[in-house]
């Protein structure tokens, strides 16, 4: 394994707090005898670019600082790939470390365990979601809360979360169900009316939402939580269970695992790991032990 390790960062995850998590981050990796080359793009496309050029070059792992879009940005250039991932969690929802126990919002701890865990060789293999040649490795989101994405992502104003709250209102005030077509696996198609269909690899989103509470991110297989036709009564009192994942015992709350989800939906747009995929239909495949992830 070569002893440069790279740096991908994004230095306004967080608010800033990713500027300022770098340093800890190389000097802990220095520490520990690495030699740190630091990736920052001008944008994501130019960022990603410059990711897979260090991989092709040869790196010894790629630790991501930053938060889950910026994870998401790295496993598009190492999924497949021999070369391991440690993550410094410092973005505004930091899933991914999450799901895995990774420190969140410690950039100096999570930075020596990332040396620690190169020096012994503490590498997990994870599943990924797979959509076409898009690698996600929390959860696909589709319906309701892709559609409060979507009016958040139009809004200028106001700015940070308050934009998504004001978003949530205004969805949950032309609320309706939608109309699906979800097949796992290769079996029968089932039609349903649903408020939100999520296929999470990860358990969580959205900041600790855990709405595929139970997800693995090595057991091969993604928990698909479907939320039926709630009234908008009954989705304002089951949205607050999500931070707990309690959710998944109500009657309009439904869970299959598959290795492959095709859903079909009119006017709906599918988010994975926070970042917008495109219009439904979409299949998504989870692939075994797709990263290699430092613990």
């Amino acid at each position: 394994m070569s002893s440069e390790i790279t740096l991908f960062v994004n230095p306004t995850a967080g608010r800033g707090r990713g500027a300022h998590a770098a340093q800890p981050a190389a000097s802990a990796l220095r520490a520990a005898g690495f030699s740190v080359r630091t990736v920052v793009g001008t944008d994501g496309p130019d960022a990603l670019a410059r990711l897979r050029t260090a991989v092709r070059e040869g790196t010894g792992a790629v630790i991501a600082v930053g938060g889950d879009g910026m994870v998401s940005l790295a496993l598009q250039a190492l999924a497949g790939t021999l070369v391991p991932l440690g993550v410094i969690a410092v973005g505004t929802g930091n899933d991914f470390a999450r799901a895995l126990g990774l420190p969140v919002r410690e950039p100096a701890r999570a930075g020596r365990m990332a040396a620690e865990a190169l020096k012994e060789g503490r590498i997990r293999e994870v599943d990924l979601g797979r959509v076409q040649d898009t690698w996600y490795g929390t959860v696909l989101c589709s319906g309701f809360d892709s559609k409060v994405n979507d009016r958040g992502n139009r809004m200028r104003l106001p700015a940070g979360r308050f934009k998504y709250d004001l978003a949530m209102i205004a969805e949950l005030a032309a609320f309706r169900p939608f109309p699906y077509r979800i097949t796992l696996d290769d079996g029968p198609a089932i039609e349903t009316e649903a408020t939100l269909v999520a296929v999470g690899n990860g358990s969580s989103y959205g900041g600790g939402m855990r709405i595929c509470a139970d997800a693995v991110p090595d057991d091969g297989l993604f928990d698909i939580t479907v939320v039926g036709d709630c009234s908008r009564g009954t989705l304002l009192k089951v949205f607050p269970q999500v931070y707990k994942g309690t959710h998944l015992s109500h009657p309009k709350v439904t869970v299959h695992r598959a290795r492959k989800v095709a859903l079909e939906a009119a006017g709906i747009t599918a988010y994975a790991d926070g970042e917008p995929l495109g219009p439904l239909p979409v299949t998504a495949e989870c692939v075994p032990g797709a990263a290699r992830i430092l613990t």
